[in-house]
């Protein structure tokens, strides 16, 4: 193994990817609290709340998915992966898309529009000729929710346009990225569950891929789409009751209590148990709990684990979260329940969304601080990472 470190950002999706959608996580919300407290002024298209939530549905998240989907598709077409100048210019192409969204570059909000959808529009594009060269059909699937994500983002924006505000891009967005996490979450996290207990001898082993998850995936599609387009329908509350009890009979299935001595593992666990935590707020009524658990918890979590783990296995470290890391996730976990639970304004002007802001940036930063010189830099001798379950139901 050579101890000589290479510049190595652009070499793999995922190390351009996993590192400036973190670093966007920890400046971006910070930025967000100075306009919601009014010290900080916007220029671009959206009011503070349509920008907080659409950075962290159409910036973020499309970040992250196209590190793992530039990542895992090779790994399924046997192809050679993208990197260099074309990684580059997709990098620049969602900088400028964060930039003209908040208003740092000075364009008409149809143009906002186009530059922000090129990114998310691209990595479909790209990730469909790449499935199609390798024969490997089975996995279209996964961009089907990557353009239904992009074009949730067009009805942001044109909402925007029309209206001032966003109502349906910010429930499909959410109902999308919600979607891609009971798919491909509902692959990796037994798949893996099941590659680690086997190798600890005797004992319960997950679920293997079933018809209850393809009526799981089904189901919860069909209420999603509802809760998007029609979120006043009656019966909605008990939907999503129902889903709440599916997705911990599905998380129950996995055998995630047999992974406490393994952080890398039981993280995946518990970002997906938000998902039922998040339904239940939405069946109770309480939309503002509801969706911080769904895209702190689950999102952000689900997100942030992926990132940990691909990191690890694509750089040649052992899959082994440790003490900064597992605490990491930790911080992300106390911050969407921060945010659910706790009041807006508490002692001293500090309340939940300080709280949470405050969580959710020392997450990130964390994050960066670790596993951003894997990312830059390469040093450590490859091994195997996990083979990337297929998304086929």
């Amino acid at each position: 193994m050579s101890n000589e470190s290479e510049f190595a950002l652009f070499s793999f999706g995922f190390r351009p990817f996993f590192l400036f959608s973190a670093l966007f996580a920890a400046v971006v919300v910070p930025i967000w609290l100075a306009v919601w407290t009014g010290h900080v002024g916007l220029a671009g298209p959206f009011t503070p709340r349509d920008w907080h939530i659409h950075e962290m549905l159409f910036g973020y998240v499309p970040a992250v998915l196209a590190g793992f989907l530039f990542t895992a598709i090779p790994n399924w077409t046997k192809r050679m992966p993208k990197q260099g100048k074309s990684l580059m210019a997709l990098t620049v192409v969602w900088a400028l898309g964060r930039l003209a969204v908040a208003g740092v570059i000075a364009l008409p909000a149809g143009a906002v529009m186009a530059l922000d959808l090129s990114f998310l529009l691209a990595v479909a594009a790209i990730n469909v000729v790449e499935i199609v060269a390798g024969r490997n059909w089975r996995n279209l699937a996964v961009i089907v929710p990557v353009g239904l994500l992009a074009a949730s983002n067009a009805v942001f924006h044109l909402e925007v346009m029309a209206r001032g505000v966003a109502d349906i891009g910010i429930r499909a967005g959410f109902a999308c990225t919600i979607f891609l996490i009971l798919l491909i979450g509902g692959r990796i996290v037994p798949s893996f569950t099941r590659n680690w207990l086997a190798k600890r001898g005797p004992g319960a082993l997950p679920a293997p891929f079933g018809r209850f998850d393809k009526l799981s995936l089904l189901g919860s599609g069909g209420v999603l789409a509802l809760w998007s387009f029609a979120p006043d329908i009656s019966g909605l509350s008990v939907a999503f009751a129902a889903l709440a009890v599916l997705h911990l009979v599905r998380l129950a299935r996995w055998c995630g209590w047999r992974c406490g001595p393994a952080p890398i593992l039981w993280i995946l666990h518990v970002a997906y148990l938000f998902l039922p935590l998040g339904f239940a707020a939405l069946a109770l009524d309480a939309p503002v709990a509801g969706l911080h658990l769904l895209g702190i918890g689950a999102i952000g979590g689900m997100t942030l684990a992926v990132m940990m783990r691909a990191s690890m296995g694509h750089t040649g470290r052992p899959l082994e979260a440790g003490r900064v890391l597992t605490g990491v996730f930790v911080l992300l976990c106390a911050a969407a329940l921060a945010r659910a639970f706790l009041p807006h304004e508490g002692l001293g002007g500090i309340g939940g969304v300080t709280i949470a802001a405050t969580l959710w940036t020392a997450c990130f930063a964390g994050f960066v601080l670790k596993v951003g010189p894997w990312l830059l830099w390469s040093a450590v001798a490859r091994r195997e990472p996990d083979p990337a379950p297929s998304t086929r139901g």
